[in-house]
């Protein structure tokens, strides 16, 4: 099983038209249903100047992690506003459900059309094919229009508080290190692991104000330093911690937008002119 979902990944990520039918069916299928369930909740700040920036390769896109769907969240704001150098994306993943368990696999296959690559395996036996999961994500970084999604905690954060975050972990710093892509970090809040919930929200009143989904967007973060150096384990740790900081200060400016969202100060205007725009218009050249 763990083998046939390599492979597909694998043709899915790093063969040309594999990630053209990949992005294709991203932006059709799994983009009919997911807008829809979010486009209600959705709350960004900052997603106007990401027009701004003009990446030479790759954008790792780092963010906190307390769901399984945020970085859905991230993209769908991301694809909707048609920031021209988010034309793939990519998102490594652990490695025991999605590539180890049937139901998993097939989920990634019919969901993000296996944009959930490569895996990342927890044991310690197979720290080999970790470091060649993170040469894989260096190559893609190394295009130009290629978006990684990642979660620097590697693990979500499971404590009542959203905004206590983890540490970051060396191996995302690693993949920046390799790579060196323009690095974005942003801090969403609102999701939870109850999908159905999750779908049922997106369709009730006032959603907006009770239980919003925001995203919050920061500058692109300076690793010019870090880039000059080479690599090794303690700069891998402190890209992360970098990554880390910048995500802990978007996410009180997350907290203080979520209070104003509570206090009715934030619209809750129409929000369907994202629904309404025609998805070949997503494919904008610079």
């Amino acid at each position: 099983m763990e083998r046939l979902a390599v492979a597909i990944g694998r043709a899915a990520n790093e063969r040309p038209f594999g990630k053209r039918l990949q992005t294709t069916w991203m932006r059709t299928a799994s983009w009919w249903w997911i807008r829809p369930t979010l486009i209600k909740r959705l709350y960004t700040e900052n997603l106007d100047r990401l027009q701004d920036y003009h990446p030479e390769g790759g954008t790792m896109v780092v963010a906190n992690h307390r769901s399984f769907f945020d970085q859905y969240a991230i993209m769908l704001a991301m694809w909707s506003t048609r920031v021209y150098w988010a034309r793939d994306i990519t998102f490594p993943v652990r490695s025991n459900f999605f590539y180890e368990h049937p139901v998993g696999a097939l989920v990634n296959v019919f969901v993000t059309g296996n944009a959930m690559y490569p895996p990342i395996f927890r044991q310690k036996e197979r720290t080999k094919l970790n470091d060649e999961s993170l040469e894989a994500v260096a190559r893609i970084l190394a295009q130009p229009r290629q978006v990684v999604g990642v979660h620097p905690e590697g693990t979500r954060g499971k404590g009542p508080d959203p905004y206590e975050l983890l540490p970051g972990q060396p191996g995302v710093g690693k993949m920046a290190m390799l790579a060196k892509p323009m690095v974005l970090p942003a801090f969403v809040n609102g999701l939870s692991n109850d999908f159905l919930g999750d779908v049922r929200d997106g369709y009730t009143k006032d959603i907006r104000k009770r239980r919003p989904v925001i995203v919050i967007y920061g500058e692109p973060i300076d690793m010019s330093d870090l880039y000059a150096q080479k690599g090794r384990p303690t700069l891998y740790k402190k890209a992360a911690d970098r990554f880390m900081a910048a995500i802990a200060k978007l996410g009180e400016r997350e907290r203080e937008v979520r209070a104003l969202c509570a206090a009715g100060k934030i619209s809750d205007d129409d929000p369907n002119w994202l629904m309404n725009r025609p998805v070949d218009r997503l494919y904008v050249r610079p």
